[in-house]
């Protein structure tokens, strides 16, 4: 990895480089390096938590996502007409679409929101690993006690920060695919092992000593779940279509594709990348659920409730159940494995988060209000100075904050400071041309204002009834129903879009690779249109078959359910047969995405070797250009 961030620091030279790798990323490499960037270490300890309370059950109605990734990936919903804008940052098609002071309000907002949410990565992740490696609590330096915490987070953090100083987003890049390599190929290796070697009996009677109307079996019979039960996912799948890429954690992957047509491809690949991850954070869970409520492991079981009992706080003890778990039941191998990987998560997540959030305080609030552009060398200074500012930042919020939910939920909440009303603004945006520049501020206030009052609700109420997940669902639909109202009741004036993606006169040579002039109508029912290669439509009806089949398999099965009575054997069965499918899948795709994303990193690097360079290519928008916009 140090190589790879090493050769990215080599061919990084200009400002577009570091902020988004020269616009030159390959669907397999962005499609890996940006998934490693969205787990992180404190993803998989998320989900872990999440699914040791939901089992089996949650996945049942996660099949009907199979649907909405599809129409989104397919359509390339968001993410093509984003890369057709060729802006650097979100904030920056802000400006061009709306005003600049909408740009620097919303850059704030994006900043405040990612690093509170941000805030709390540096000390989940040192906590996995103080007790997962069995680290001491102080350490004498010295003649002097040290705590191992901070310690520890100084290490993570200074890790990823070396990363992400080097070469801007062409070092995350290189750096976050061989880490999604390791990520996605240790994955596969937990469920292998635990699939073969653990006692599919044990599980079964586990699982079935669940409450009647909570089982972690019958997805029929999830009444009495809380938090993490339909409801939770129903607003999540609102959200999967209403707030694609308004999250800007890893903002620098959404404008380094080489072309929106390789973006949208990346993105429908997304779903076949995820497998491995997917059955992990399923079937992990589940084993530890096993061993601390199964009466043959109660030794275990006892010495994690022992540990659990020394840590302070009911959220952090719910973050470590499972990885406490694991120390007693993985081999060595295995145990030194699972550590690599979450060291590998770790710093994937972290050197792209703060890159993130230091490029967008300075692209989207310092360079507005400056109302002129940096010199290229000094630019990249503020930049790299900013970075390490979010990253002090992140370790004292770490040694303060005390967190009182779930990590998901804390997740939900402080995402949709700014997420619950960007959604409405970015399609409004992209897709509807009589969105007014009034609508985006009302509805950027009205969404970021519930979520805020979410955030003071729960520091004041920790067991307020409305959780994180619903807070965000109320801030989508506040915000959407403000940008329709104020956009129909404003002045009617029609934007040109046609400019802002660069369509029809307004197009850039070499940003579209023409296939095919006329592709046959079937083929474009199926969303695959002139820049469509055979390899491409290959992808395309893979992806048809995997989630079409799914969705059936979720229709057919609810169908079934609810007209018969359906018992805890036959689903625990299913879903056997369903992990070795994913399994088998999981191994598949891995081998592929490998050899094309080592294909597309030789292809990048020698397009940043050989191209040339503009430094006016820097986020900068210019007052002339954004007024004609708005009027023509």
């Amino acid at each position: 990895m140090i190589l790879s961030v090493e050769a990215g620091r080599r061919v990084m030279k200009s400002v577009a480089d570091f902020l988004s790798a020269g616009r030159s990323a390959g669907r397999y490499v962005l499609c890996v390096a940006s998934g490693a960037a969205g787990i992180g270490a404190i993803t998989v300890v998320g989900n872990l938590e999440m699914n040791l309370i939901a089992g089996f059950s949650l996945s049942w109605w996660g099949m009907t996502t199979a649907l909405v990734v599809l129409i989104i990936t397919v359509s390339g919903w968001v993410i093509y007409r984003f890369r057709q804008t060729r802006s650097l940052t979100l904030a920056q098609y802000f400006e061009m679409r709306y005003s600049r002071e909408f740009r620097i309000f919303t850059g704030l907002v994006a900043f405040i929101s990612g690093i509170v949410n941000f805030g709390i990565f540096p000390a989940v992740e040192a906590r996995f690993f103080i007790y997962f490696c069995g680290l001491p609590e102080t350490i004498s330096i010295f003649g002097l006690n040290v705590a191992v915490f901070p310690l520890m987070m100084i290490f993570l953090l200074g890790v990823s920060l070396y990363f992400v100083l080097s070469g801007g987003q062409v070092s995350v890049i290189y750096a976050d695919f061989f880490q999604g390599v390791l990520v996605y190929g240790v994955f596969i290796a937990l469920v292998i092992y635990f699939y073969l070697s653990f006692d599919w009996g044990h599980i079964q009677q586990a699982l079935a000593s669940a409450p009647q109307d909570a089982s972690l079996i019958n997805p029929f019979k999830t009444s009495q779940v809380e938090d993490f039960n339909f409801w939770y996912f129903l607003v999540g799948i609102v959200g999967v279509i209403y707030g694609t890429m308004s999250w800007q954690g890893t903002q620098g992957y959404n404008s380094s594709a080489k072309s929106a047509h390789e973006a949208k491809m990346a993105g429908v690949l997304t779903s076949l990348r995820n497998l491995p991850m997917y059955i992990m954070f399923l079937f992990v869970p589940i084993v530890a659920y096993t061993v601390l409520n199964h009466p043959d492991f109660s030794a275990i079981a006892d010495s994690v409730s022992k540990t659990l009992s020394g840590i302070d706080g009911a959220a952090v003890q719910s973050q470590l159940k499972v990885p406490l778990v694991l120390t007693h039941i993985l081999p060595r191998g295995l145990i030194g494995a699972f550590a690599a990987m979450m060291l590998a998560a770790s710093i994937s997540t972290l050197d792209a988060y703060m890159h993130s959030w230091g490029t967008i305080i300075v692209q989207d609030v310092i360079m507005p209000l400056r109302k002129k552009s940096f010199e290229p060398k000094t630019h990249l200074r503020v930049l790299r100075w900013a970075i390490v500012s979010v990253g002090v930042f992140a370790f004292f919020f770490s040694l303060i904050f005390k967190q009182s939910e779930y990590i998901f939920l804390f997740f939900a909440i402080t995402g949709a400071i700014f997420a619950g009303g960007s959604g409405a603004v970015i399609i409004g945006g992209l897709y509807w041309k009589r969105g007014t520049t009034a609508a985006a501020w009302a509805s950027m206030i009205t969404g970021s204002g519930i979520a805020v009052a979410g955030i003071i609700i729960h520091q004041i109420i920790p067991d307020f009834f409305i959780n994180g997940q619903w807070f965000w669902g109320i801030s989508m639909a506040g915000a959407s129903l403000v940008y329709v109202v104020v956009s129909l009741i404003g002045k009617q004036r029609e934007y040109n879009l046609d400019k802002l993606l660069h369509r029809g006169k307004y197009a850039i040579a070499g940003e579209t690779n023409i296939v095919s002039e006329a592709p046959a109508k079937g083929w474009k029912v199926l969303g695959m249109g002139k820049e469509f290669t055979r390899g491409d439509k290959i992808i395309y009806i893979l992806n048809y078959v995997w989630n079409g089949g799914w969705l059936l398999v979720f229709i057919v099965g609810t169908i079934y359910s609810l007209t018969h009575e359906v018992s805890d054997d036959s689903w625990f069965r299913f879903w056997r047969i369903y992990l070795a499918i994913y399994v088998g899948v999981s191994v598949f795709v891995i081998l592929w995405f490998l050899i094309g994303g080592f294909r597309d990193l030789r292809r990048m690097n020698k397009r940043l070797e050989t191209s040339d360079r503009d430094d006016r290519d820097d986020g900068f928008v210019s007052v002339p250009d954004q007024q004609t916009d708005q009027q023509s």
